[in-house]
């Protein structure tokens, strides 16, 4: 049987996410204070509690609509992080969001209280936000931050 991989405590997880608060959205872009888009704002978080990310992020499409055989940024986040249901996602979880019904889940945003998480969002940037059950129920994946 194997060991359980330790995980980041959630406290460091949220605080690093908050410190990118107000940032400005840009695609593809991972820079506190300056740019990112969801995926960014994970990468940067990622760099903060865990250290240098495994490896370069591809270009990629910023259709929320997408449909394909294969959830990418799910299969991304397993190779490297720890796997939970949604139902038992809690603060300090990486959540991914399906936008649209059949589409891919292509939306990132991390968790920060039962009720609330932090997303950046085309022209509002890096915000914090209830996790309304519209969000909720969007949900696809969740994971956790592995400890350094």
């Amino acid at each position: 049987m194997n060991a359980p991989v330790p995980t980041a405590d959630p406290a460091r997880v949220i605080a690093a996410a908050q410190s990118w608060l107000g940032t400005p959205y840009h695609d593809q872009a991972s820079l506190c204070g300056v740019g990112c888009d969801c995926l960014g704002l994970a990468r940067g978080v990622w760099r903060e509690v865990v250290g240098p990310e495994p490896f370069p992020i591809p270009p990629y499409s910023r259709d929320w609509g997408e449909t394909g055989p294969r959830e990418v940024l799910a299969e991304g986040a397993r190779s490297m992080m720890i796997e939970v249901s949604p139902a038992e996602a809690g603060p300090g979880a990486l959540v991914l969001f399906r936008m649209k019904p059949g589409a891919i889940a292509k939306h990132v945003g991390i968790l920060t209280g039962p009720d609330g998480f932090l997303h950046a969002y085309e022209r509002l940037g890096v915000i914090e936000e209830p996790l309304t059950p519209s969000w909720r129920r969007r949900i696809a994946f969740a994971f956790l931050f592995p400890a350094r």
